[in-house]
């Protein structure tokens, strides 16, 4: 009897812990949902889905703002930003202005799993790579070189500078501080960038065993002054994840993003019960209640599968799903 009794018990054990996968992501890379679909397919691992997810979207340098021969800085070079967080022991490892190393998503996976940190960032980060045999090379392509000469012989318009001197709005710099603009300035300045400025892939997963992660990858905000960490590496603004509840990933005004935390806020409500296209709403609502020109988008996905996602300055936003019986595929959401 004893026997049969531990028996049923670890038969309803198992029965709770399977689940079916899922994964989700900000925009319609394909590509990126086709490879962590096939992870979780053959019952990988969440973070493995997700790691591998983003790091397809850098090879194939996604709609030029994810990975390598995208969005220079002032200085002509690409640097990346990226993160990847447990959902189980919500552990968190980025990076951020990483130079010269392009498997961003997997250097942040190593931040995770052999360090105590949660973010590095610049050429230190670089080293940190380098160190643990990640491979050194250029992330700059002819293709960035050309958008960087070009903004340069557009006397670098638009940029990000603002109460200095020259005019930031018709010189190139060298900038110094201009204290009358400065004293004058609106509390809230609106945004120059479109949503093909700063694009992300952002990515949450669930796998088989009911597990799940989110992850981030970005070449960052095309023409960032030198140095630039956007919201991407941020855990709670790009992407965050609690296994317990759910996940959510952010695209878009990253500068403006990260002083909200809108991935955690998202998770929160869904915490309190709102459905993933509510949850994501609310979080959004809060930032355009301050900055109504943002321009940006979320996708949000419950531990259960449930998923949606929604969007603000731009008509529609469309979003990569695969999982729940059928394959990858787009959905578009109509923005408010």
């Amino acid at each position: 009897m004893g026997v049969f009794i531990n028996f049923v018990v670890q038969l309803t054990l198992c029965r709770c812990v399977m689940t079916s996968p899922l994964v989700v992501n900000t925009w319609p890379f394909t590509n990126a949902t086709e490879t962590a679909w096939q992870i979780l397919s053959a019952s990988g691992s969440a973070l493995d889905a997700v790691e591998m997810g983003c790091t397809t979207c850098e090879k194939l340098q996604c709609d030029g703002t994810v990975g390598f021969g995208g969005s220079p800085d002032e200085n002509g070079e690409t640097t990346l930003d990226a993160m990847i967080m447990d959902g189980d022991t919500q552990n968190v490892g980025a990076v951020g202005c990483l130079r010269r190393v392009k498997s961003a998503a997997s250097v942040a996976r190593a931040v995770l799993e052999h360090t105590r940190h949660t973010l590095l960032v610049g050429e230190l980060a670089t080293q940190f790579a380098l160190q643990l045999g990640f491979k050194e090379e250029t992330l700059e392509t002819d293709h960035s070189r050309q958008l960087h000469q070009q903004w340069r012989d557009n006397n670098c318009q638009p940029n990000f500078w603002m109460n200095v001197k020259p005019d930031p709005a018709q010189s190139c710099g060298p900038y110094s501080r201009d204290w009358a603009a400065a004293a004058a300035a609106q509390a809230s300045t609106p945004s120059w960038a479109s949503a093909k400025a700063h694009d992300t892939i952002g990515m949450v997963a669930i796998d088989s065993q009911g597990k799940m992660a989110a992850g981030t990858s970005t070449n960052g905000a095309i023409h960032k002054i030198p140095g630039r960490v956007g919201d991407s590496p941020v855990p709670g603004a790009g992407a965050y994840v609690d296994g317990a509840v759910g996940g959510a990933a952010a695209t878009g005004d990253g500068d403006v993003m990260m002083r909200f935390l809108p991935s955690f806020f998202a998770v929160e409500a869904m915490r309190s019960g709102a459905e993933p296209a509510e949850a994501c709403r609310s979080a959004l609502a809060r930032i355009v209640a301050r900055h109504p020109e943002f321009v940006g988008a979320m996708v949000a996905l419950t531990k259960d599968g449930k998923h949606g996602a929604a969007c603000h300055g731009i008509d529609s936003f469309p979003y990569s799903v695969a999982g729940g019986g059928e394959g990858v595929r787009v959905i578009n959401v109509s923005c408010e």
